[in-house]
């Protein structure tokens, strides 16, 4: 019996917390660490800054990335990424240039490129899902496109000797399932161990998810030491059944019902969770207790993966300006309540015909549930109000922003004014043949 392949989920999203992820490089607890650093908006707010040179395209969290994890790869740890975000070459170089002033000229570090589609999606002009309409019909400023790529240039680039292999929209599960393809010669159309193995790494991807992230609800579920949450690690047979676990004496807990939330967690179809690699089949997975921390899981399976890869289009429409202002102690309800009929008056007056959308919330009282939301049954100690629109022009959303902070002069006790413009970058989906996303592995 091959000795399991272990590998350790490091990095969840942009700006998750890398400590556990490093605490997992030095224990030598893992063969492969694995950093998810996208989602759906991150890549397009990644494409915009390197578009507008307001940043690098890549992860921000490069630099540390470099510095914290790549003398552990000298030391043999296999790392994968889709850090590059937006500018995977760039970030790929960048990489280099750390790994070169810390002295390991030799480490194999290969980007994979391809999944930058725009220039594609341009000239096919392709059917938008959300719209059922071409792309060129969606109003706003066309940022970004992206393909989710899948394990096989991952795979490859392990396969010829890399040892960081980092890229722009690898799927999130693609990113676990290279190392096992490569690790146990999996075919990429071994569809039974490829859905077998994107459950480990759909399991593994949202890092602390799975060891009780988002899961404590007391006095019913409680999770012990919360504060210091472990990231988990995957001990994966060559068959694909997999034992879950994390780092004695850290924070959290791995257990079936965690296990069995991720599991459930953003699939949509069981039987048919589709990513680049393969249709996966969850509904005969089974979950069960091997011990402290410890859980067992099999019984996932696939079948042939989608003719056509996703693509997320990335739309820039206009600007949201948002505004939010507090009041406090006895009548602050009321107060509030004044402020927000201000604060709509003046809208309806001034700015509604130029913007395209607005919200106004009570927050703490109807912020997340809006009108079905029940009135309170006591009259809340502290009330924060907030304002935000989206308008096509930044001036618009700036000016009716600016309208929260002259409250100060509105209702008695108004303050901790905050006041924030931001760029509105809408996500729409589309598809392409695989012949037209052409990938390429580069040794950098």
């Amino acid at each position: 019996m091959a000795t399991p392949i272990r590998i350790g989920a490091g990095s969840a999203y942009a700006d998750d917390n890398l400590t556990p992820a490093l605490d997992l490089a030095r224990s030598g607890a893992v063969d492969v660490l694995c950093f998810d650093g996208l989602a759906e908006r991150t890549l397009a707010l990644a494409q915009l800054r390197r578009l507008e040179q307001t940043g690098a395209g890549y992860d921000r969290r490069l630099d540390r990335f470099g510095r914290d994890f790549l003398p552990h790869a000298a030391r043999g740890l296999t790392l994968v990424t889709n850090m590059g975000a937006a500018d995977p070459l760039a970030a790929g170089e960048r990489l280099r240039q750390i790994a070169d002033a810390a002295g390991y000229r030799d480490l194999g570090i290969a980007v994979v490129l391809g999944d930058d589609v725009l220039a594609v999606v341009r000239a096919l002009d392709p059917v938008i899902e959300e719209t059922g309409e071409p792309l060129s019909r969606l109003g706003g400023r066309l940022v970004s496109a992206n393909a989710y790529l899948g394990a096989e240039p991952i795979a490859a680039a392990l396969e010829q000797g890399a040892r960081v292999v980092i890229g722009g929209r690898l799927a999130d599960p693609s990113l676990f399932l290279a190392p096992l393809m490569v690790r146990y010669g999996w075919s990429a159309s071994d569809w039974p161990r490829l859905g077998q193995g994107t459950v480990v790494g759909h399991l593994l991807e949202c890092g602390t998810q799975v060891t009780g992230g988002n899961f404590a609800d007391p006095p019913y579920r409680v999770v012990p030491r919360l504060d210091d949450l472990a990231m988990p690690i995957a001990e994966v047979e060559p068959d694909g059944r997999a034992v879950l676990t994390k780092l004695s004496g850290t924070g959290g807990m791995v257990t079936p019902d965690t296990v069995k939330a991720q599991l459930v967690y953003e699939i949509l179809d069981p039987g048919a969770y589709l990513t680049p690699d393969v249709t996966a089949d969850f509904r005969a997975v089974t979950v069960a207790a091997a011990g402290p921390d410890r859980v067992r899981v099999e019984g996932g399976t696939g079948r042939a993966r989608p003719e056509r890869l996703k693509v997320l289009v990335g739309v820039h429409e206009g600007f949201q300006g948002e505004g939010e202002v507090s009041f406090a102690g006895p009548g602050a309800y009321d107060r509030a309540r004044l402020c927000r009929d201000v604060l709509r008056a003046r809208y309806e007056r001034y700015y509604a015909r130029d913007c395209v959308d607005m919200r106004l919330d009570l927050i703490g009282v109807d912020s997340l549930h809006g009108p079905v939301a029940p009135l309170p049954r006591h009259e809340p100690y502290e009330v924060r109000v907030r304002l935000a629109v989206r308008s096509p022009e930044r001036e618009v959303a700036e000016a009716v922003s600016r309208e929260v902070e002259w409250q100060y002069l509105g209702p008695a006790g108004a303050g901790g004014i905050r006041l924030r413009v931001t760029p509105v970058l809408a996500l729409y989906t589309t598809y392409l043949e695989r012949a037209a996303v052409p990938v390429e592995v580069v040794a950098v």
